[in-house]
């Protein structure tokens, strides 16, 4: 799907507030009301974006993130990955080119969970070579919004 400036628009318009009316998009844009109803059924449908909850980890008690990298055996990447995924405190997994294979962001209530992850469900994948955790220090900027 290709999109055009009045999608782009309504996507600028939505990661402003992802609650604002299709009613207020349109007379913003200069549009029907249908029209936005409709451009946002066909980005949804295509997986331009999705409507979702971007829950604050440090308000609910989630006070470590993590970034971990993983230097994994040659043919474990998906096999790693699909292990990790299950993890309420793993938020994305990612395959690199460089230093890490793969790159893990993850939340935890406080450094023990990290640690006990770090020395009981990580050292407990086969395939993992080595382990390189960061933790988060100051946070300068968390955003999803990728247009203007």
């Amino acid at each position: 799907m290709e999109l055009d400036q009045t999608d782009f628009k309504i996507l600028s318009m939505l990661q402003d507030d992802g609650k604002c009316s299709y009613s207020k998009i349109a007379r913003s844009i200069g549009v029907s009301e249908g029209t936005v109803r409709g451009r946002i059924n066909k980005m949804l449908k295509n997986d331009v974006f999705e409507f979702i909850i971007h829950t604050n980890p440090y308000k609910i008690g989630l006070h470590v993130q993590a970034i971990i990298g993983l230097e994994a055996r040659v043919g474990y990447h998906d096999a790693i990955a699909c292990q990790l995924q299950p993890h309420r405190s793993v938020r994305f997994i990612g395959a690199f080119s460089g230093k890490h294979d793969l790159i893990i962001q993850a939340f935890f209530r406080n450094n023990e969970e990290l640690v006990a992850f770090v020395d009981q469900t990580l050292s407990g994948v086969e395939g993992i070579i080595s382990v390189d955790v960061n933790v988060e220090l100051k946070q300068y900027k968390d955003t999803f919004s990728y247009v203007d």
